[in-house]
């Protein structure tokens, strides 16, 4: 009797290879702890920072507590390890904040999941606990959720408390007052709008953190052309993205050849008649400042200073995008048409100087939500860290102003749910207990980690709150600064239930996909034939 054949299904000697079952399982849990193990150490308010370096630009470092920009920066080779890092990615895009704690819970979920399956429990029957798990922690969470939408005043300390819960955990908590005012006063501006376009940050050096402030308009980062005014009000802004350089042929490899100077100073003449015409069309929109994407040479720009028309060339693709979007102008790039091309407006255009700084100040513009929110710091890495942190912050307040509930932060709410799940499994016949106690075990981890970070006993401190939450206790939790349990609505520390929620949701999801894969199949690259 012959032997079974195996029918060779990959070419292994072009690089092709499968792993199965048990092998595949292992390899996906590894790669996900990892991610997780790797930025579990930045999670709450005693989280620790980390070091980005570029090996292509050894000059450019980042120094963050961000998990969705650790993760960015990172190229693993494991697929699990990538799908962790795109549902953090999700979580920034989505909620703006939690992209540490999607992450942690993640890899918790599947450490617990690695012990179930080495207890020969299925994956299916791990699965189907957790979905219980998932909808049990969902309504306890909503259950415990405040709403003060109702209460204009309240809502505001509400924003206010959630501001400096997401700016403790940053490099802005030293000044989480300032900026948690900074940051509610700007998105309260937006009016219920979540489009933060209208909220532009830019970054100064010198001064300290302390010195950034909310300005009430729009601040460009460039100059006013030479010889023309600096102060200009009630201002008609054509904005444009059109070349007002010709003074090189823009052809790739052609060449004019000449007979004589002659012809070489009709073809600049010809050139200058060919601008002039072109700046005499813009003026016809009758524009009182005209701002372009792209250069404005030295000829057109004499040209528009003559005609008493501000001019700012240069200005950056999204400094021109948002700045259309504020004074309600279009982007034009032909000029042929009177009438066609829109203007925005502004009651007042002026060169203001920031630092050591020259900047222009719009102020008055049509969209009356518009701000900008100027940050000042020793070094541009503090200021990228700042700018990050603030931009959590706005991203959170911005959909809690949308989806107003809140819950209370410090690990209460993990605890909470953890108590509602663990209920739940105490009622549930057969090996889908094991799974939701499982699910709990997790959940409960993050406060232990954020015990961990701050250098308490997290054995004791868990236990205690625990206890509290069994007698019914339910708003206990953790107190960073004291290391102890104190009551949330004492200390104030609230959190979006929209964030907290999709942490848990994205999390569960991220986890239950791993954990169904039992076979990776790396294919083999394309081989290039020769023609």
């Amino acid at each position: 009797m012959s032997g079974r054949v195996v029918p060779k299904l990959f070419r292994e000697e072009a690089g092709a290879r499968e792993e199965k079952g048990q092998n595949a399982r292992l390899s996906s849990f590894v790669g996900a702890m990892a991610i997780a193990d790797l930025v579990k150490t930045t999670l709450g308010p005693k989280g620790m920072d980390k070091i980005l370096q570029s090996t292509s630009d050894p000059k450019k470092v980042t120094v963050t507590n961000d998990g969705a920009t650790i993760l960015k920066s990172i190229q693993p080779e494991n697929a699990a390890a990538k799908i962790l890092i795109d549902t953090s990615k999700t979580q920034d895009t989505v909620v703006g904040d939690g992209t540490t704690s999607v992450a942690v819970l993640a890899g918790e979920l599947l450490r617990e999941a690695e012990r179930l399956v080495d207890k020969k429990i299925h994956p299916q029957t791990i699965l189907t606990g957790w979905r219980k798990s998932l909808k049990a922690a969902r309504d306890a969470l909503e259950k415990s959720a405040k709403d003060n939408k109702g209460d204009s005043k309240k809502f505001k300390e509400d924003l206010l408390d959630i501001a400096r819960t997401t700016i403790s955990s940053k490099i802005l908590s030293q000044h989480k007052e300032h900026f948690a005012k900074l940051a509610v006063d700007a998105v309260l501006r937006l009016k219920g709008s979540t489009v933060l376009e209208h909220i532009h940050i830019i970054k100064k050096k010198g001064g300290s953190m302390k010195d950034s402030y909310l300005d009430e308009g729009f601040i460009l980062e460039k100059s006013i052309g030479i010889g023309q005014q600096k102060r200009l009000e009630n201002a008609k802004i054509l904005v444009a993205n059109t070349p007002m350089d010709t003074d090189k042929i823009k052809i790739f490899g052609a060449r004019v050849r000449v007979g004589s100077m002659q012809a070489v100073a009709d073809i600049e003449e010809e050139e200058k008649r060919k601008m002039k015409r072109k700046v005499s069309k813009i003026l016809q929109h009758k524009p009182t400042c005209f701002i372009n994407r792209q250069l404005i040479y030295n000829y057109p720009e004499q040209l528009f200073t003559k005609a008493g028309c501000m001019a700012i060339e240069h200005a950056d693709f999204v400094g021109v995008e948002r700045l259309a979007l504020v004074t309600g102008a279009e982007i034009a790039s032909t000029f042929d048409t009177p009438g066609t091309v829109k203007l925005g407006h502004c009651k007042l255009i002026e060169e203001v100087v920031i630092g050591e700084d020259k900047v222009i100040h719009f102020s008055g513009v049509a969209k009356g939500e518009a701000c900008t929110v100027v940050l000042r710091g020793a070094n541009k890495q503090i200021l990228d860290e700042a700018e990050r942190s603030l931009h959590d912050a706005l991203c959170v307040l911005s959909q809690t102003v949308k989806n107003t509930k809140t819950v209370y932060g410090g690990g209460c709410s993990e605890m909470l749910m953890a108590n509602a799940v663990m209920n739940l499994a105490q009622t549930t016949p057969g090996k889908e207990s094991l799974a939701m106690e499982s699910f709990a075990r997790a959940l409960q981890q993050l406060p232990t980690i954020i015990a961990d970070n701050g250098g308490h006993d997290s054995s004791e401190l868990i236990a205690k709150l625990r206890a509290c939450h069994n007698k019914g206790q339910s708003t206990m939790g953790l107190d960073m600064e004291n290391g102890s349990i104190a009551d949330m609505t004492k200390l104030k520390i609230l959190e979006s239930f929209l964030c907290k929620s999709q942490v848990v949701i994205s999390a569960h999801e991220a986890a239950e996909m791993i954990l169904r894969v039992d076979d990776i199949i790396t294919c083999a690259p394309r081989q290039r034939g020769r023609p």
